[in-house]
């Protein structure tokens, strides 16, 4: 990531977290209205939001310090000690709705203010719908993965306030209150697999995973497509760090293949692999035919 992107990619992330402390605060306020146990979730969960908000800008602020002598890879890997944190955070969230739900299963909200509070929420959430789709252009336009990743969080946000709503109308219609705490359960179960799930892809992005098999076989296509005196390619690895992609390789070239040659093939290659892998670093290691077949007999 460029400082410049860098920027204003924590100009995004910053805007994220303004917003997200203004969703926390209407939905908080519609929860205390209410009494509802559902509502009250889907504040606490805005509270991940928020904190998640800003592990994202320290992040990205982070990440896009140039490389140095003792990070000669860059600094991307902070995005995923974030989103590791933000995981930790959704599974204690989830934790506490769950609690909620059981030790208050049943109880009637506050009947006069229903109205009220769940416009407010609902307000919210419209908040919301408008800030993940202005992160997931952002993330699009920066190319940055922190953000896409925070505009995905978010729209699942908004999914799950959708499911509170309906479950509160249903309870309100029928008075039937113990689903109220039902559907508290249903999104601390919701809300648990989210923040496992965030916590597996930030373990997998510090263990230096290998790329999505998708990307793996266009970048195997872009090897095939070489002709003599390319003869074949071994050694394939991949990883991905943060906003940074690398790849390596071994490819063997005709023994007679000029340096020059050799270097303009790689060139090509790696122009390619840019364009389907955007900010991607390729290393090849060109071996001539002879040496790639080991050792002849006499």
């Amino acid at each position: 990531m460029s400082v410049e992107r860098g920027v204003l990619a924590g100009r995004a992330a910053a805007v994220s977290l303004l917003v997200g402390f203004a969703v926390f605060a209407l939905k908080l306020f519609a929860a205390l209205l209410t009494g509802s146990l559902a509502l009250l979730s889907d504040a606490l969960e805005s509270v991940v939001n928020v904190a998640a908000a800003a592990m994202l800008w320290a992040a990205i602020r982070i990440s896009s310090r140039p490389a140095d002598d003792n990070h000669p890879y860059g600094h991307a890997k902070i995005e995923y000690v974030s989103a590791g944190l933000e995981g930790a955070l959704v599974v204690g969230a989830a934790a506490t709705i769950a609690w909620q739900a059981v030790t208050r299963f049943g109880r009637e909200p506050a009947q006069p203010e229903l109205g009220t509070g769940l416009v407010v929420s609902i307000l919210a959430t419209a908040v919301n719908l408008a800030l993940a789709l202005w992160l997931r252009r952002m993330g699009r336009v920066h190319r940055s993965p922190a953000l896409a990743a925070d505009a995905l969080h978010i729209r699942t946000d908004v999914y799950t306030s959708l499911a509170v709503y309906a479950g509160f109308g249903v309870a309100w219609v029928t008075g039937k209150w113990a689903l109220d705490a039902v559907v508290a359960l249903a999104m601390a179960a919701h809300i648990l697999f989210a923040g496992l799930a965030a916590v597996r892809a930030s373990l997998a992005g510090l263990m230096d995973e290998s790329l999505a098999a998708g990307e793996l076989e266009a970048v195997e296509r872009v090897l095939g497509a070489e002709g003599p005196p390319v003869l074949e390619h071994h050694g394939l690895r991949t990883r991905r760090s943060g906003w940074h992609t690398f790849v390596d390789l071994h490819l063997v070239v005709e023994g007679r293949t000029t340096v020059a040659v050799s270097h303009a093939i790689c060139d090509r290659i790696e122009k390619r692999i840019g364009e389907l892998l955007p900010g991607a670093q390729v290393t090849i290691h060109v071996e001539p035919e002879a040496e790639a077949l080991g050792p002849q007999s006499p």
